[in-house]
């Protein structure tokens, strides 16, 4: 969101996450469907599941 100068990113975030029970997918694609972003970031978002998401670690065990 950030990279696309959507302003406030994080709270937008925040507010639909804080003080929920939990978070469905559904709720979380539907937010990622409705961003001012393009459809290929969209769909990028979209295809990410906690399984395979492995952020930064990769590019940090480098580092050691």
């Amino acid at each position: 969101m950030r990279r696309h100068g959507i302003a406030d990113a994080y709270e937008k975030l925040k507010t639909l996450t804080r003080g929920k029970e939990g978070i469905t997918r559904e709720t979380l694609h539907a937010f990622i469907r409705n961003l001012a972003i393009p459809d290929a970031d969209k769909q990028r978002l979209l295809a990410l599941t906690p399984a395979a998401y492995i952020g930064k670690a990769a590019d940090l065990a480098k580092r050691l």
